[in-house]
């Protein structure tokens, strides 16, 4: 008889321990890129909103009365989604601190449980 070609159980199982370990490491550190990754993109959404919504002020004299104004003035293409929460509607919209600016929408924040790996709420950026 010939020698049978193949593996053999035991050369199996030590590939699939290395690729288990490698799995192991390399997971832990691609879920805490995503997370930055997602933190940085709301970064950047909020600072987009808040740009038009101060040149929406700027043109009109007034503050929005909701988001969808934007949108429908082009100041911002489409209602942005929140990175964290993948939705467009969980923003938190800060009413204006005084009443004499008109419109609803002074600022806002990401309704988003939790906080971010830097340890402050997302709903305080």
């Amino acid at each position: 008889m010939g020698k049978r070609r193949g593996f053999t159980l035991v050369e199996l199982l030590v590939v699939m321990a290395i690729i288990a370990t490698l799995l192991a490491i390399a997971t832990p550190r691609y879920l805490r890129h995503l997370e930055h990754a997602r933190e940085a993109a709301l970064k950047e959404t909020l600072f987009v909103v808040r740009d038009a919504i101060d040149k929406f002020r700027g043109d009109s004299g007034r503050l929005p009365d909701s988001l969808q104004e934007l949108v429908d003035k082009r100041y911002l293409r489409k209602l942005p989604v929140d990175p964290i929460t993948e939705q467009s509607d969980t923003w938190v919209i800060e009413a204006p601190p005084e009443s004499d600016l008109g419109g609803q929408v002074w600022d806002i924040h990401s309704g988003a449980p939790g906080n971010a790996t830097s340890g402050d709420a997302y709903a305080s950026w």
